[in-house]
C-alpha cells in the first residue's frame, strides 16, 4: 500500500482535473471562450512529455556511465512514454487551434491545412519526429550493447533538439501561439488564478499517469527478459 500511494494521488488529480476542469469559472475570453479549459490536457500532457524526456535522458547519462542494461531499458520506455504524451499533446493543440486562430478574414489561417504550418506545432512536429528517429534507430540495431550505446547518444541529442523547436525557434518567428515573450503557463500575470487552481494539479496528475504507464511497460519488459533467460 505505501508504494501505491503515489497511484492514489494520480487518479484523484485527473478526476480533479476533469470534474474541476469543466466546473471551476474560467475568464470570458472572447476568442477562447470555453475552449480556454483544453489548457489543462494541451499544455500538462507537454509539461509531462517534457518531464519523462528529462527523466529518459538522464537514463541514457547514467548508461553510458556504469553500461547497466536497466538503465537503457528505463531511458527507451521513458521515451516512448514521453513520445505517447507529446502526440496527445500535438493533437489537442491542433483541435484547439482549429477552433480559436482560423478565421475567415485571414487566408493565412482560414483552414487547418494552413493552421499546422504555425511554427509552433511545426517545431513540436521536429522534436516529435527526433524521437520517432530514436525508436526506428533503436529497432534497426540487432547487437544489445551496441544497440543501447548509440541510442543513449542519440537520446541525448535528441533531447538537445526539444529546446530550439520547441522554445527558440517559434519564438524567432510570427506566430499566434501565446507566450511568444513568455510561458503563459508559468507567467502569473497570464493566467487566472482560479486556473492555476487546476492547472498546476494537472501537470503533476499526467505526469505521474505517464510515469504509472512506464513502470508498467518495464515490469513487463522485465518479465519477458526473464521467461526468455529461462
Amino acid at each position: 500500500m505505501r508504494s501505491s500511494w503515489w497511484k492514489i494521488l494520480c487518479v484523484a488529480l485527473l478526476f480533479y482535473t476533469v470534474i474541476g476542469g469543466f466546473l471551476i469559472p474560467v475568464p470570458a475570453l472572447r476568442q477562447l471562450q470555453e475552449t480556454i479549459r483544453n489548457l489543462y490536457f494541451h499544455v500538462c500532457m507537454w509539461f509531462g512529455m517534457m518531464i519523462l524526456f528529462t527523466i529518459s535522458v538522464v537514463y541514457s547519462i547514467k548508461y553510458l556511465r556504469t553500461l547497466k542494461f536497466e538503465y537503457d531499458l528505463y531511458a527507451r520506455n521513458f521515451a516512448g512514454t514521453g513520445i505517447l504524451m507529446g502526440i496527445l499533446g500535438y493533437t489537442t493543440g491542433a483541435i484547439w487551434a482549429s477552433y480559436t486562430w482560423a478565421d475567415p478574414n485571414n487566408p493565412a489561417y482560414a483552414s487547418f491545412g494552413s493552421i499546422v504550418r504555425e511554427p509552433k506545432l511545426i517545431g513540436a512536429a521536429m522534436a516529435l519526429l527526433a524521437y520517432f528517429a530514436y525508436l526506428v534507430l533503436r529497432s534497426s540495431i540487432t547487437d544489445l550493447d551496441k544497440r543501447a550505446r548509440v541510442s543513449a547518444v542519440y537520446n541525448i541529442f535528441a533531447y538537445a533538439m526539444l529546446f530550439p523547436s520547441i522554445w527558440i525557434v517559434p519564438r524567432l518567428l510570427p506566430s499566434l501561439h501565446p507566450g511568444k515573450e513568455g510561458n503563459p503557463a508559468l507567467n502569473f500575470n497570464d493566467i487566472d488564478a482560479r486556473m492555476r487552481m487546476v492547472f498546476y494539479p494537472a501537470v503533476i496528475g499526467w505526469t505521474l499517469l505517464g510515469v504509472w504507464i512506464t513502470t508498467l511497460k518495464i515490469r513487463f519488459a522485465l518479465l519477458e527478459e526473464k521467461k526468455l533467460a529461462t
